[in-house]
């Protein structure tokens, strides 16, 4: 019988009740002690895994865990809004890459929007409010005249430098985070049109300006996450998803991380899977998640990726909690989880002003 933690994480030829309760088990397993949720044990910690692990925790009914996790990024934050890139394993003593990339900053939005909207917690929400409002601020500081996020400034050690560069996949990352800092500051009834702004600006950005990016196209994240981050929708949406829809999705398998590489990964297929959702197409969704049924190792996590030319095998050989973890929320989208509906549906995130409405260039 299904538990309530896990009702809507069960689909049919994906997870049952007992895989799912498994999935999270094994998720629950890797995070320490102190609330960190590393790739895996004895791996490092990046901040925007960390927090795709909390949500999963959260679309699973483990409150608790999530709020642990999120206290860790609390405690963690560095005086400039900011996280490092890495940390050994979640020692924050140990930072492994001191470079500070503005995507893996800004997702704690979304994190901390998700874990509201699942819990209702109004202590939460004012504990997080300065850590997401200094974030966003970190980001900002490295947004470009033509909307763009650059995607990192350097360790300290290298002089902590603005990369002025811009990735589409992080930018388009940054944009649905900042829609939920604006969600946030909306339900705190503090108004911040700066990011009003931003976000519009970087929404433009996105859907006109692809110039302004570094060229990663060869990535499928770059192929959906403008839709994904929200800033592709309807015609257009659909319109890029099936240009390259035969270059990335193989049948039966998933969906590819690179070109021309025969390797199919399960953060990515998962990933286009909440994309297909978000765009109203459950079916396909469905039919990408039942497709990676094969990177299911026993224990209940979920291999990074699978070679399926020439030696045919599993690689790396590594099960990751950032997959098992958006595994676990593409299911909660699509078993109709009402928190992660609403950070991925995006219907009632704020947009931002957009420039597009007035002809701006």
């Amino acid at each position: 019988m299904t538990t309530p933690r896990t009702e809507h994480l069960v689909l049919p030829g994906v997870l049952t009740a007992e895989e799912a309760a498994e999935t999270v088990a094994a998720l629950r397993a890797v995070q320490r002690a102190d609330g960190a949720i590393p790739w895996f044990r004895g791996h490092h910690l990046d901040p925007w895994d960390h927090t795709e692990a909390a949500m999963a925790l959260d679309a699973a009914g483990e409150h608790e865990a999530a709020a642990a996790a999120y206290a860790w990024l609390r405690e963690h934050q560095n005086g400039d809004g900011s996280w490092y890139a890495a940390y050994q394993d979640g020692d924050a003593d140990r930072p492994t890459d001191r470079g500070r990339e503005s995507n893996f900053v800004a997702y704690a939005a979304v994190g901390v929007w998700h874990h509201y909207l699942a819990t209702g917690d109004d202590a939460f929400l004012d504990r997080m409010w300065p850590v997401v409002y200094a974030a966003v601020e970190f980001v900002l500081g490295l947004q470009q005249p033509g909307g763009q996020i650059g995607w990192k400034r350097e360790s300290p050690e290298d002089g902590a430098r603005p990369v002025t560069d811009a990735l589409l996949t992080g930018s388009s990352s940054i944009h649905h985070a900042l829609r939920c800092a604006l969600a946030i500051a909306e339900e705190r009834e503090e108004p911040q049109p700066d990011w009003e702004l931003a976000t519009g600006a970087l929404a433009h950005a996105i859907r006109r300006h692809p110039e302004r990016f570094l060229d990663k196209g060869r990535y499928s994240m770059d192929w959906y996450y403008p839709v994904l981050g929200g800033a592709l929708t309807g015609a257009e949406a659909g319109a890029r998803i099936e240009a390259r829809w035969g270059e990335f999705v193989v049948p039966g398998l998933g969906a590819r991380c690179v070109l021309p590489n025969p390797w199919v990964t399960g953060g990515e297929s998962c990933e286009l899977a909440l994309t297909l959702w978000a765009m109203g197409e459950s079916d396909r969704a469905l039919e990408i998640l039942q497709s990676i049924g094969h990177l299911r190792a026993p224990g209940g996590l979920y291999w990074t990726g699978y070679v399926f030319e020439g030696n045919r095998a599993v690689w790396p050989q590594e099960q990751t909690t950032w997959t098992a973890g958006a595994l676990l929320l593409a299911v909660a989208a699509l078993g109709g989880d009402e928190a992660t509906t609403a950070v991925f549906g995006g219907e009632r995130l704020p947009r931002g002003l957009d420039p597009d409405c007035c002809g701006t260039d």
